[in-house]
């Protein structure tokens, strides 16, 4: 209902388990597909996984669950946002445009505790990964920008280029990278110690 009353934003399908919302995410092709957890059938980090994987679109999952596990399940799964229901309905709107965008979307109570649960991990050694040397200097500069947790108009911004251009260069990086989000793609510019 409150997607529906947003005059820039269309809801083409919904789905009771997560199966279904798999098959109709592939034959429709949404621009973003709004994932709950909780599920019949296939869960809902089971069904981001399948559409994060197969590059149908990025997933934001919404839940009433508040879960470690759940966080990072999603997160992994290459989920490019994860918020509480509790949300507000202007929040939640913000957040479906900014994540159909291709930016991130992280519940600020959850985003607390993923920065001191990464604070606290044991540090970790610079690892080159693979592919990282196939970047050219301007995909690196944006893998860093990535890293801070930069959006596309802030790297535009930083970078003195346009926003479609960067848009180009971060899926260039996550396919060179063979990445699935922007959030891998913050941790790998981590691990690699390019911050």
């Amino acid at each position: 209902m409150i997607l529906d009353n947003a005059p820039d934003i269309e809801v083409v399908a919904e789905a009771d388990n997560g199966a279904a919302a798999v098959r109709k995410a592939r034959a429709l092709r949404p621009d973003l597909v709004l994932m709950d957890v909780r599920m019949p059938d296939v869960d809902g980090i089971e069904a981001t996984r399948r559409l994060v994987a197969e590059g149908v679109c990025p997933v934001l999952v919404l839940t009433t669950f508040d879960m470690d596990s759940y966080v990072y399940g999603a997160l992994r799964a290459g989920a490019a946002g994860f918020l509480l229901k509790s949300v507000d309905a202007p929040r939640l709107l913000d957040a479906v445009r900014v994540v159909a965008a291709g930016d991130a979307v992280i519940e600020p109570s959850v985003t607390r505790r993923l920065i001191t649960a990464f604070a606290e991990a044991e540090p970790v050694r610079p690892v080159r990964p693979p592919g990282l040397d196939e970047l050219t200097d301007r995909e690196t500069d944006v893998l860093v920008c990535l890293g801070g947790g930069l959006s596309n108009q802030e790297i535009g911004a930083r970078l003195g280029i346009g926003e479609t251009t960067v848009k180009t260069h971060v899926s260039r990086v996550l396919m060179k990278l063979g990445l699935r989000s922007r959030v891998q793609a913050a941790v790998l510019a981590r691990e690699a110690g390019l911050l």
